[in-house]
């Protein structure tokens, strides 16, 4: 056992607060038991943690060492709190991706899990900021790229591009081969710099042996799922991945006249915060997810 626990507990507050009487108000003591708890700290520690002058008050150069370290500690205790919190918090699940990952595979994919479990709620949340798991409310995380900063994670699936236009950009001047597509419209994606870049029309390009240069003028966008929406109203060619186009596809609102693909650099993972998986349905949440990864990754490699 900690010796002086309620004693740290006192001077956290006391230099968290800024002044023994702020911080016998938040603890519910009386100012008097604050000043006695920091005496024998100090008696404790053999230093002098608080320098005082009549009303004003202020930690010593030893004092605001001690006292980043002691709230450190509290912070994490605060942490664990929360962590077991939301470990029992059986509201529902949430899911964090990036915002065209969301729109175009999982947001879809998501009607599948909820007609298996119609009583579970499933929040999605759309964002390229990457979340700290165990930290914010959280509980898994589809992440894109090699990296991931997190203890907990499994790889989904690797997905390819393939050039998609609207059926009506080639209904006058079909292309008869592959390198016919770069006299249209091209439509570019352009990812932050965070992530390794997504394959370019100069890499298709070069991919179907043309030699043909292929600069970066035309409309570019972050987003995928931006510029496959543009693909869909007819403003170009957009190299877009399967995963992404699966209903597109389907509902013949875009076409693939020629399936050349080229794969992407990396893969997409799946992060969890471990005790999430305490809450109802998360371990059955997780499975499905990486079955539908799995299901993807047959999907979206050349046949």
């Amino acid at each position: 056992m900690i010796p002086y626990l309620k004693a740290l507990q006192v001077f956290e507050a006391v230099g968290t607060h800024g002044s023994v009487t702020a911080a016998a108000r938040i603890l519910g003591v009386s100012p008097g038991a604050v000043s006695q708890q920091i005496h024998k700290l100090e008696d404790h520690l053999g230093i002098t943690l608080l320098e005082r002058g009549g009303r004003r008050m202020e930690l010593t150069s030893w004092g605001r060492v001690y006292h980043a370290e002691i709230k450190l500690g509290f912070d994490q205790l605060a942490n664990a709190q929360n962590v077991l919190k939301r470990a029992r918090n059986d509201s529902g699940i949430t899911l964090s991706s990036l915002t065209s990952v969301i729109n175009k595979w999982m947001g879809r994919k998501i009607f599948d899990w909820q007609a298996l479990n119609p009583g579970v709620a499933i929040q999605l949340v759309g964002t390229e900021r990457e979340p700290k798991l165990g930290e914010e409310e959280v509980d898994f995380r589809i992440y894109y790229g090699s990296q991931v900063h997190h203890e907990h994670y499994v790889e989904l699936f690797t997905d390819w591009v393939v050039p998609a236009c609207a059926p009506g950009l080639i209904k006058a001047d079909p292309p008869n081969e592959p390198a016919d597509i770069l006299n249209h419209p091209l439509l570019h994606i352009v990812w932050a710099n965070i992530y390794t870049p997504a394959p370019s029309w100069a890499d298709w390009a070069k991919s179907i042996g043309s030699h043909r240069r292929v600069g970066e003028g035309g409309l570019s966008y972050q987003l995928s799922s931006s510029a496959i929406d543009a693909a869909v109203a007819g403003r170009g060619f957009v190299l877009a991945q399967l995963a992404l186009i699966a209903d597109e596809l389907e509902t013949g609102r875009l076409v693939v006249p020629f399936d050349h693909r080229l794969k992407l650099s990396d893969p997409y993972l799946l992060a969890w915060n471990r005790a999430s998986l305490e809450k109802p349905f998360a371990q059955e949440f997780k499975r499905w997810i990486i079955t539908a990864g799995k299901k993807q990754a047959r999907l979206s490699a050349p046949q």
